[in-house]
């Protein structure tokens, strides 16, 4: 029985999307006006830190044990959830439109529905940026959510067991992007190697052959020399074939074709680059060229009361350069939005512009290890760190975001919970 028509759902403040930007802001805003007030509505029943979901693809973190349930976040933090995914905008109208909502199977299990707002938040993030390469779409897998990352995982799951029992005992796996997502997951991958073939009889011993392809000369593009030369030196340790100003012409089974030649491949993974959702582009807001949502330096759409942030923004940064999609650009957003949101609703003036504050960079590269740089003044000046201290400190950023949206005592009862478990049952897991 198809469902019935649903009622238009209504609120003051409505945010579209639950990622690091847009559930923080709901949480601000929540605790502060109350759910009658707050409406956060994302695709999924479950939010995950984006950052973390190359930990969940080499099953060296469990996605189901990360997941945060957004009804609970809502009960918690004093705002509404709505399971629903953004389909029209009537900015004029104070309107938006959520697609049917669709199980397993392909089937309707909730209508289209109808939101007023008064005030609208768009955080809805990215995707990855294919660059309209041939086959990349067909032949390789992507990173851009916790269902991606589960799939991939099964996929890896599947691979490496295969492996252990072909005639040839190698896998070979091509990540195309070496930014901190390509970055890391080689490094996550190589970790996760070692922790299976440790529990295999010596016969089933396979080769894991990684290749990390760059186009440009570099990895990990706008770190500092010292964090890129660090992560080169680790990445030549795991032995990962690092290839830098290679550019792919073409993907197809088996094969990345570059301009240099072929690189063989029994699973290809893309992590360069992102772009915002082309629904964006029909939303009647300006638009860039990456379908980002064109805000001032107020966060403030081409439309009236409508805002955009985190990675579905093009916000002005410094050098007149956009800022770049990264999970503290869009929690600095968040913070920012959520003290004018409120200022206006006690009637006061708006703060400031929004400036974004480097915090400095942090990479993974596997093991319990980490590199990075922080920045330690408002001139620029930037402290080399390595080691344990960079990966407590990267522990840190997860355990922040999780005390803003679930305070103090639930992030340590949560995080002493991941040590016990971890400790139990070793960091790789194969689902």
């Amino acid at each position: 029985m198809p469902p019935k028509t649903a009622p238009a759902l209504h609120s003051d403040h409505v945010i579209v999307g639950g990622g690091a930007g847009g559930l923080l802001l709901a949480a601000r805003l929540g605790r502060k006006l109350g759910p009658d007030r707050v409406l956060l509505i994302d695709r999924a029943v479950t939010h995950i830190w984006k950052p973390s979901l190359h930990e969940i693809v080499a099953g060296t973190r469990d996605s189901h044990q990360d997941a945060l349930p957004y009804p609970v976040l809502a009960r918690r933090n004093g705002f509404r959830f709505a399971l629903g995914d953004l389909a029209a905008l009537d900015s004029g109208d104070h309107r938006l439109t959520l697609a049917p909502v669709l199980d397993a199977k392909g089937e309707s299990i909730a209508p289209e529905r109808t939101v007023t707002y008064g005030r609208l938040i768009l955080a809805t993030g990215a995707g990855t940026n294919l660059f309209g390469t041939d086959g990349a779409d067909a032949h390789t897998f992507r990173i851009e959510d916790a269902d991606d990352a589960r799939r991939l995982n099964r996929r890896l799951t599947d691979a490496f067991l295969g492996a252990a029992f072909s005639e040839e005992q190698v896998l070979r796996i091509s990540i195309i992007g070496a930014g901190p997502t390509g970055v890391q997951l080689a490094a996550e991958l190589d970790a996760a190697h070692a922790d299976v073939i440790s529990s295999l009889a010596a016969d089933q011993h396979f080769r894991l052959e990684i290749s990390l392809l760059e186009m440009a000369p570099s990895i990990l593009g706008g770190q500092p020399e010292a964090v890129t030369r660090r992560a080169r030196q680790a990445l030549d340790r795991l032995g990962v074939n690092l290839v830098t100003g290679a550019e792919v012409t073409r993907v197809r089974t088996g094969i990345v074709e570059t301009a240099d030649g072929e690189v063989p491949a029994d699973i290809i993974i893309w992590t360069a680059g992102a772009k915002a959702a082309g629904i964006n582009t029909s939303l009647g807001l300006k638009t860039g060229k990456l379908n980002q949502i064109v805000v001032n330096d107020r966060l403030e759409t081409s439309a009236t009361d409508v805002w955009a942030l985190g990675d579905c923004a093009e916000a002005p940064g410094p050098g007149e350069r956009p800022l770049p999609p990264r999970a503290q650009v869009a929690a600095q957003q968040a913070r920012y939005l959520a003290r004018i949101l409120i200022a206006r609703e006690a009637g006061q003036t708006a703060p400031e512009p929004f400036v974004f504050r480097e915090r400095g960079s942090l990479v993974s590269l596997g093991r319990e290890e980490a590199v990075g740089a922080v920045q330690t003044g408002r001139r620029g000046g930037r402290l080399f760190i390595e080691g344990m201290i960079a990966d407590w400190l990267q522990m840190s950023l997860l355990l922040d975001h999780h005390r803003a949206i679930l305070g103090l005592r639930r992030t340590i009862l949560l995080a002493l919970a991941r040590m016990m478990q971890a400790g139990g049952v070793g960091r790789t897991r194969l689902h």
